[in-house]
């Protein structure tokens, strides 16, 4: 700082210096203060599901919210069933963000594979989230996710089916067999994990350890330890309580919910569960 003193002294002195740095020395002496973070504020959607959303993403959440929608209406005018996949990305738990992401897109494929890929489209929320929402909150995920799933109309009108993943989806992902599968998440880790660049300084830090990858992928890897999987659970409960009443849809018509590949039973249809993300800004 002495330094830069002293060139803005000798600056005012000598009439050959241009004005533009005595302008720029005066900005590094006297730096622009730091943009405020902006206050959360609670949005809500059709469905008045309501989320505690950091203002900064919501065009962001705009932007990508038209383009998912375009997306969809591509597929859909291409004859194709639409799905959306619930799968857990976030590393809470034991997980490794990298890891979920490839089994999202991994199950993708494989539903894809099962039904058709001609005749079906699965939203993987891995693969369309925007890059402007770097650094967003679940919050602010879930807030942009449940006004793609509900729809304009708030009855969920461009999906077919849900698609929860489960233990079934993730062992499938990892080859296990169904004999001594803790220990194949072990050698997974030491294989592909522990010696991976990307995966350094979790372990370092001790956010990821081989006991925790182990115990998540091996006993909870599933939407039942998600967040924004219960938050979507819920959501698809209340489209599908909208169309029971209402009278183009009813209970024919309502959006098929598979979890772990199988279809969930009648009154799975109409249970809830825990929120996840959901909930307004508390002052």
């Amino acid at each position: 700082m002495n330094g830069l003193v002293k060139a803005y002294r000798r600056a005012q002195r000598s009439a050959a210096v241009p004005a533009l740095v005595l302008a720029g020395t005066i900005l590094l002496l006297n730096p622009a203060p730091a943009r405020a973070a902006s206050s959360p504020v609670t949005l809500c959607t059709a469905l008045d599901i309501c989320y505690c959303v950091n203002p900064d993403y919501r065009d962001a959440i705009t932007a990508n919210v038209a383009r998912v929608r375009k997306l969809i209406a591509d597929n859909r005018a291409q004859g194709k069933a639409i799905g959306y996949l619930s799968v857990p990305l976030s590393p809470a738990g034991g997980g490794a963000y990298l890891v979920n992401s490839d089994m999202a897109k991994a199950t993708a494929e494989h539903v894809g594979k099962r039904f058709g890929a001609r005749t079906v489209y699965l939203l993987n929320p891995g693969e369309e989230g925007s890059a402007a929402m770097q650094g967003a909150s679940g919050a602010d995920y879930m807030y942009m996710w449940t006004q793609i799933l509900e729809g304009e109309r708030g009855l969920g009108e461009d999906f077919d089916f849900f698609y929860f993943s489960g233990p079934t989806d993730f062992a499938r992902y990892f080859e296990l067999t169904g004999t001594a599968d803790l220990e194949r998440l072990e050698a997974w880790f030491d294989d592909k994990i522990a010696t991976n660049p990307k995966y350094k300084d979790a372990i370092a830090n001790g956010s990821l350890t081989k006991a925790g990858f182990r115990n998540y992928y091996g006993l909870r890897a599933s939407v039942a330890f998600s967040y924004g999987s219960h938050d979507e659970w819920n959501i698809a409960r209340l489209i599908n309580d909208r169309r029971r009443g209402a009278a183009d849809f009813g209970i024919a018509n309502q959006l098929a919910v598979l979890f772990d590949g199988q279809p969930v039973s009648p009154g799975g249809y109409e249970t809830p569960t825990a929120s996840g993300d959901v909930g307004r800004c508390i002052k």
